[in-house]
């Protein structure tokens, strides 16, 4: 079956949207980080709402917690991608899975900063 690309803006964005959907679904049902990392921003949503965090609290809130899970998302596509390429171990290979897993971790610090710095003046 050959994969022929909808020109049409309406029907064409549809199936983005569609295909951006699945791929979020196959993200959280598969991912045990991913399945911990969206309980965690559950957790933070009702935390907001029983600390009455302000509007710009919870933008900061949102935007750290999409950060997280967008990098998480590409960080699974890059090791994915690796293990196919090269199925077996490879120190290059290897490399560029650390190096993604690096920038998990960044943004994962930037986000419990930002955490820290809405809940512990509350909790205080």
């Amino acid at each position: 079956m050959e994969f022929q690309k909808d020109n049409t803006f309406f029907t064409g964005r549809l199936k983005s949207v569609k295909y951006t959907v699945v791929g979020a679904h196959k993200l959280i049902t598969t991912e045990h980080s991913v399945m911990v990392q969206s309980s965690i921003a559950i957790l933070l949503i009702v935390a907001g709402f029983y600390f009455e965090i302000s509007r710009e609290e919870w933008m900061m809130q949102i935007l750290a917690t999409g950060l997280v899970l967008a990098i998480e998302g590409l960080n699974t596509a890059v090791e994915k991608i690796c293990d196919f390429i090269h199925p077996n171990y490879h120190e290059r290979i290897g490399f560029i899975k650390d190096i993604a897993g690096g920038a998990v971790l960044f943004a994962a610090i930037a986000s419990i900063a930002i955490g820290l710095l809405i809940y512990v003046p509350k909790i205080m």
